[in-house]
């Protein structure tokens, strides 16, 4: 079975409610085959809120919701998965979690090798790459590794943000902390996923989708920006 990604940069847009903003794209995403989503809230501390509150809006969509951390095995539980969705938070707590539970490879065959579709929300989305390299997050505790679980061959930065001509603020832009990335050896392209943006990848193909563009980083390049149903096939290539 082809893979089946939905990689969302963020899970509020502003002046709207929880998934508000691509809840259309989730519905034909997961679309009438599934019926029941495993939910991954490590990413937040209070996962019984967390759930209760992804458990709402999935229901309003038709959808039933299972968290993961209510699961007396989280491996089996993932293993039986009709789906998955991982939400956002703090990205090193999450993939820490991953690891505690021995998930990683479990989600990695589940959704390479069997066709789970897999939904990604900002730290869902920065676990779903490479590595956890290019979150925006603080190391608020330190996984084993940062290696993520992979299902794309590059790294993505969600709530990429542009810089603000008004602003005072001195401090390293997004796009230098990326550019400093890319001065280490061997590491892989970064697309900067602005706040309404998602990235959907069926099999080989990936579609940029949601509202807002989204800016390609390749080490050794100028970066280049795409807008809205642009083909990012070439990246699955790398």
């Amino acid at each position: 079975m082809p893979r089946r990604l939905l990689l969302v940069s963020n899970s509020t847009l502003h002046g709207s409610g929880y998934l508000d903003h691509c809840q259309s794209c989730v519905s034909a995403f997961f679309g009438s085959e599934v019926k029941k989503v495993v939910f991954v809230p490590y990413a937040l501390h209070d996962w019984d809120a967390y759930t209760k509150t992804a458990r709402e809006k999935f229901q309003s969509l038709g959808y039933e919701v299972n968290s993961i951390h209510e699961a007396s095995d989280p491996v089996d539980a993932v293993r039986k998965a009709e789906a998955i969705f991982i939400g956002g938070g703090n990205t090193f707590r999450l993939l820490k979690s991953l690891y505690d539970h021995d998930l990683v490879s479990e989600i990695r065959s589940r959704v390479l090798e069997d066709g789970v579709p897999y939904l990604g929300s900002s730290a869902g989305t920065n676990v779903a790459t490479v590595s956890i390299s290019t979150t925006n997050d603080m190391p608020i505790v330190f996984p084993p590794s940062f290696t993520a679980i992979g299902l794309v061959p590059f790294n993505i930065n969600p709530h990429y943000l542009d810089v603000d001509p008004s602003s005072c603020h001195m401090g390293e832009t997004r796009e230098q902390r990326i550019q400093q990335y890319h001065e280490e050896q061997d590491t892989p392209p970064v697309l900067g996923l602005r706040e309404g943006s998602m990235l959907l990848v069926e099999g080989d193909s990936a579609t940029l989708l949601g509202t807002t563009r989204a800016r390609l980083f390749t080490r050794g390049r100028a970066t280049v920006e795409y807008d809205p149903r642009s083909d990012l096939s070439f990246l699955l290539a790398n």
